[in-house]
């Protein structure tokens, strides 16, 4: 089972956008633990994470939370997160891991 972290400001925005990932990773066949917190968690959930994805408001300290984590992290495509598209996202994570 994959460790997928969402990163925003507050941890709240991206509520939605986990439950259509973790709809879409159902959908799949896909084992993946997906959950959101805010940028002031990063340094502690990030450690356990197999990838970290940061919420596009945050996306400026993508060096900064790459230096913290010992997984990928990226920012989230815009229009993916705009569009609270969970499918797009989790192929995309499947695409980074290999999976």
């Amino acid at each position: 089972m994959r460790k997928i972290v969402l990163i925003c400001a507050a941890g709240m925005s991206t509520s939605l956008l986990v439950e259509k990932m973790k709809v879409a990773a159902e959908k799949q066949g896909y084992e993946a633990d997906i959950a959101a917190y805010a940028v002031a968690e990063a340094n502690e959930v990030t450690k356990h994470a197999d990838i970290v994805l940061l919420g596009p408001q945050i996306r400026f300290q993508l060096a900064k939370i790459k230096e913290m984590a010992s997984c990928p992290v990226e920012a989230i495509d815009m229009t993916a997160y705009g569009m609270i598209d969970g499918e797009s996202i989790i192929n995309h994570v499947r695409k980074v891991l290999n999976d």
